[in-house]
């Protein structure tokens, strides 16, 4: 009688307990705002990362710690030429097809990516300098419309018209060159992307970088959107990821990184002396890359491969039959003289 008391006391205390704190039960049911989110996240167009992704993103992440040499700078692309123009076509979404910006655009507006401010002369990737979505749209004044998220709640949804949006005609992309001596690895890595915004305003159109992305927090997303690169062939071979990877564009230098942490038209007065320098970088970068590696004399190579020529060619050819000696033709045979014998004796006639 004593346990069976005891034990329904514990049965008691147990059910007040979960009765005061419904969070602590067995299965733990989500706030309202995590619900919406989860429902805004499924109402999208874009997948989500699976584990698979993230894994496979987290390999291909290159590894510059080791890196005994570094060159980091920054190019704009000119998203309007032709080699570029892989990343701005289509510029309104057709047949679910999406250039590179409207892309991006909505990874930023769903929340599965995450943006910083474009501070000027600097990049900085800190949590202070992140840039939430509602106040990069008030800073550049692009209309939107909040609609509350499904299932109620605190939380909305920002629904903006595409027409609202800025006209993205150029890109800053941030690499960095490196040499990895303990892997003998020379390579490009991609850190960030910038996109810069075209703005028509009172005094005419104008241009503002938007705001810094972490080119491996959209990788995985990019990967799978094949575009097509080329107008005579218009199968889509490529992905976005692979026209970065395999630098399929065609970008200029404007700023190394330096001491100063100036821009290259801010280090030189007039134009000219600006291409001269930016071609300056270009060579040393592909010096940098051809004098890694020792390359054999080219002239003991071409005696070399003459000389595996003649041996190949020895080897082959088989060996000349020897020509049948002629044979000299047969003299005739001399007949002796025959000389008149002691004893013969000629009549002579008178």
């Amino acid at each position: 009688m004593k346990r069976f008391y005891i034990s329904s006391m514990l049965i008691a205390l147990t059910f007040f307990s979960q009765a005061q704190n419904p969070n602590q039960t067995g299965v733990r049911q989500g706030s309202a705002t995590d619900r919406n989110r989860q429902q805004t996240q499924t109402n999208t167009g874009l997948p989500g990362l699976s584990v698979r992704a993230q894994i496979m993103n987290e390999q291909m992440t290159q590894e510059m710690g080791n890196a005994r040499w570094m060159r980091v700078m920054i190019r704009e692309l000119d998203l309007e030429k032709e080699k570029n123009a892989p990343l701005y076509y289509p510029v309104q979404e057709v047949n679910g097809m999406k250039n590179f910006f409207a892309t991006v655009f909505q990874l930023y507006n769903e929340g599965k990516i995450t943006v910083y401010k474009h501070l000027g002369d600097y990049e900085s990737f800190e949590d202070d300098n992140k840039l939430h979505f509602r106040d990069m749209l008030t800073d550049f004044n692009i209309f939107y419309r909040e609609i509350p998220a499904a299932g109620g709640g605190s939380s909305f949804r920002y629904v903006i018209n595409p027409s609202d949006l800025p006209a993205v005609r150029s890109i800053y992309v941030k690499e960095a060159w490196y040499f990895d001596q303990n892997n003998s690895i020379c390579d490009v890595k991609t850190l960030a992307v910038c996109p810069i915004g075209y703005f028509i305003l009172d005094i005419g159109e104008t241009r503002q970088p938007l705001f810094w992305v972490k080119y491996e927090d959209i990788r995985p997303y990019i990967k799978e959107n094949y575009i097509m690169t080329s107008n005579l062939n218009n199968a889509k071979n490529y992905s976005m990821d692979d026209f970065f990877r395999l630098r399929m564009f065609d970008g200029i230098i404007i700023q190394t990184e330096n001491l100063m942490n100036l821009p290259l038209v801010r280090l030189f007065d007039t134009d000219e002396e600006v291409m001269e320098e930016q071609q300056r970088i270009e060579s040393q970068l592909q010096e940098f890359r051809e004098t890694l590696w020792i390359k054999p004399d080219t002239t003991s190579v071409v005696l070399t491969r003459r000389e595996a020529r003649r041996v190949t060619s020895a080897r082959s050819t088989p060996a000349p039959k020897a020509a049948p000696k002629e044979k000299a033709p047969k003299q005739p045979k001399a007949k002796p003289e025959r000389t008149p014998s002691a004893s013969t004796t000629r009549s002579i006639r008178r």
